[in-house]
């Protein structure tokens, strides 16, 4: 019986978690950016931004 491409997306979610997750976060922080940040919500995550990318540096 051949899988639907749900059913195939569907596994490889579950084979693949933790990217998944990432790539699951990452689209709901570009739609938040694009359709609903105000210009205090994006004062305040260009900040942490700034934090991160500082941080990243460290860890590398």
């Amino acid at each position: 019986m051949a899988l639907t491409q749900t059913e195939k997306n569907k596994l490889w979610q579950e084979k693949n978690k933790e990217h998944s997750k990432y790539l699951k976060y990452r689209s709901t922080s570009r739609s938040f950016i694009r359709k609903l940040a105000t210009e205090e919500d994006l004062k305040e995550l260009t900040k942490l931004i700034e934090e991160r990318l500082k941080n990243i540096g460290k860890e590398g």
